[in-house]
Formats: structure tokens, sequence, C-alpha cells
């Protein structure tokens, strides 16, 4: 029996199936930094100790991506590592803030199979959870993720697409962000002027700048959520496949568009959510990634007056500033297009 993992392969997941992903991982400031250094997320909230106190944290929580990149990079392993491409996401929500020191582990159900029509690779859904060292859920969503067949031949399972939310509805958002004094909120400490109030349905934002991304710093960034899939690595592998180059994890492709959205919204502090995700076209490093954001809806929160939520439609472009907001052309997405990401975010009020 060999001792090393070769990862699933599509054959291998059965519905229902349950895995249990190692290793738990202590987060520190240390990697907080290096998010900061990789991306120059520029966040308050996240950046100051002293300014989330202010509003009411206990100190600056870790940021959301930065939680989500290492509960996903726990699952790569047993889900992913021989995938062709991971395709989308869907009901996500952020269930708890997590600080320094806090340790995650991740778990994942399988909800869903379905073979492709070539008979090579599948289709696998499955449902993540990141859990805290107390056992609180920190995290949960839904992805997919095309995988490899080991044997062509093994025979397709019964297919089943779990049926997800378009949206997370508002009243499901905001465990994560404690009830905070809006008063307080410094806005000109947080660098723009601009609360929840301020943004209407329709609005449509250019974040103007741009950011290049190198083939050290995508290998970097991977490598600190200790996601282990081929396809970002392994250049002499890689170097004979469809591309013949190390694909960039689409995850940095999420936080590079989340960084330069300061840039229009800058008190958007918090993902509370993500409704859906699609990674539209592959980036490769050297190539320049641009954003834009539309604003779809503007709600509420039940309860809460302190913070109100805005659903958020953000696109990334690779060597195309966004300006003139760039995303289809008829039915079919611009070919600059990387990146459609529908989120809720939390300002205040």
């Amino acid at each position: 029996m060999s001792k090393t993992n070769k990862g699933n392969f599509f054959e291998d997941f059965r519905l229902g199936q349950v895995i249990v992903h190692a290793t738990p991982r202590t987060v520190t400031v240390g990697d907080v930094a290096l998010y900061t250094a990789l991306y120059g997320s520029r966040f308050a909230v996240q950046s100051s100790d002293a300014f989330a106190q202010s509003i009411g944290y206990s100190r600056s929580p870790v940021d959301d991506l930065l939680v989500f990149h290492i509960v996903f990079g726990k699952t790569v392993p047993e889900v992913s590592l021989n995938a062709v491409a991971n395709l989308g996401y869907a009901d996500c929500r952020f269930l708890a803030p997590v600080y320094p020191g806090d340790t995650l582990s991740s778990s994942s159900e399988v909800i869903g199979l379905k073979e492709n029509s070539s008979g090579q690779t599948g289709v696998v859904y499955v449902r993540s959870r990141g859990v805290n060292q107390r056992g609180a859920v920190v995290l949960e969503y839904v992805r997919w993720v095309m995988v490899r067949k080991r044997n062509e031949n093994a025979p397709a399972p019964a297919e089943v697409v779990p049926q997800l939310p378009r949206a997370l509805a508002p009243d499901q958002l905001g465990d994560a962000c404690p009830i905070i004094e809006s008063r307080k909120y410094d806005v000109a400490l947080s660098g723009s002027p601009h609360r929840w109030g301020d943004y209407l349905p329709g609005e449509r934002i250019d974040h103007v700048d741009g950011m290049t991304v190198e083939e050290a710093e995508h290998m970097l960034a991977t490598r600190l959520y200790q996601n282990t899939a081929k396809v970002h690595f392994n250049q002499y592998t890689e170097g004979q496949g469809r591309f013949g180059r190390r694909l960039i994890y689409g995850g940095h492709v999420i936080s590079l568009a989340r960084a330069l959205s300061f840039n229009g919204l800058g008190n958007a502090f918090h993902i509370a959510a993500i409704n859906g995700g699609r990674h539209v076209s592959p980036l490769f490093a050297g190539l320049t990634v641009f954003a834009w954001t539309e604003v779809l809806e503007r709600a509420e929160i039940h309860g809460r007056s302190d913070v109100g939520a805005l659903r958020l439609r953000t696109i990334a472009t690779k060597d195309q500033p966004t300006a003139a907001h760039p995303l289809k052309q008829g039915e079919n997405y611009d070919p600059s297009v990387i990146l459609d990401l529908d989120y809720w975010a939390l300002m205040p009020r």
C-alpha cells in the first residue's frame, strides 16, 4: 500500500461522504502581515486594533478572505488535488469573527456529482465548513470543482446536482459582525466618507487601480493557505499541459479584486456572505488585474441600526482597465473578464 497521497479522482467520491481535512491551522499576526503584503488591503477594521476596538470589536479581526482561503486550502488534498478547475462558489456565510490566535479546521460533505460528457472528468459539489478551536462554525460554503477520472471506463455515478440559493437573504447576514458603535466609526481614518446610505442599486464603481501579478507572488500566496493543488506550482508538468504554464489560484484573483475595491468601497469593511462566484477564465503571471463593482441591492438587517448590507457584483479583468465596465459581449463574457463575484458586504449606517 502506498504511503503517499495521490488525491481523490472523480470516481472516488460518494454522495453523502464526509471528509475531515488535515491539518488544523493557528492563524497568526504573521499570516495577517503576509496577506497584507500580497494584496495591499487597506480596510481600517482589519488594519488597526485601535480602530476596531473603538467601534466594538475586541481587536482587529482577520480579513474575511484570509479565513476563506485557509479553510479552503485545507480541503484541497482530498477534494481538488486532481482538479482541472475550480468552477464556482455559492451559499457562503461568514458566521463568526476570527482573531489571531484562533485555530481553524475544515471538513467537507459531498452533496453532488455529475460526470462530464467527455467521460474524462466530472464535477464534484461539496459543502465545506471551517470551525475554530471551540467548535464554533466560522465559515460555511458550497463549491463545485471539475476533477479528473483515474479510469475513463469507471461507471458514472447517478447524477445529483444540488439546488443552491441565488442569493442569501439579508436576515441571514451579520453573525460575524458584533454590534458596532457606528457613530464612532471615523470616516477620516477609514479613508472614505461614504456610508451605507450613500450607495444606490444600479450604481457602478470603477475601482481605477490595477495590480500586476508576479509568478512568485501567486505561488507564495497559495502556499500561505497550504493549498497543494498541482496546477499552481509544478511548471514541469503544467508546461506539458493545456496552457503550458501554471494557473493562478482563483482565490488569489478574489483577494486582488477585493483589495482594489477599497477605492470606492472603503467602508465595506466586512464580507458577510458570498452568493455566487465564477472564475470565467484563467489568469497567468505577468497580467494586470483591474476591477469594477455594481451595487445590486441595498438592504437593512433586521434588528440592526448600526450597519446595513450592500449586495455587490464585482467583476475582475485581465489587462483591461474598467472605466467602461466590461462584462458581456452578447451572451458571452468579454474576453478580458476573469471573475464574476456576487456578495454581501456590511457598511456602517
